[in-house]
């Protein structure tokens, strides 16, 4: 599986974003697919995640509430929506995926084993 990550950009405080990830190659209905971000200086954190089949979603508490995931009816393309972005929210968001993980370790970067390359997401205040 590939995963292409786009979307990103420069925006004021406030705004909205939406990411996208399209995957190709050997796509899948089962297992989770997730958004990551990593500031300069610190560990790459969850964002938020979803369960191919059921279509369950998951959130970080920094952004429930601003942030909306999730993925197309052909489960080939997830979206990463954020409303009332922050500067806090600036970092290079990844996508991943994985067909094995479970749910207790969603969270976990090191649980995913196919990433996208990243997308700058900037925001001013």
């Amino acid at each position: 599986v590939q995963l292409q990550a786009s979307g990103g950009g420069l925006v004021q405080a406030g705004n909205s974003l939406r990411l996208s990830c399209a995957a190709s190659g050997r796509t899948f209905s089962t297992g989770v697919a997730a958004w990551f971000r990593q500031a300069p200086g610190k560990e790459r954190e969850f964002v938020a995640g979803v369960r191919w089949s059921a279509g369950t979603t998951y959130y970080a508490d920094s952004v429930k509430g601003r942030f909306t995931i999730s993925r197309d009816n052909a489960k080939t393309t997830m979206y990463l929506q954020m409303n009332n972005l922050k500067p806090e929210d600036t970092a290079v968001y990844y996508c991943a995926a994985s067909r094995t993980v479970i749910i207790s370790a969603l969270r976990r970067a090191d649980a995913y084993n196919f990433w996208g390359q990243g997308t700058q997401v900037t925001v001013s205040s």
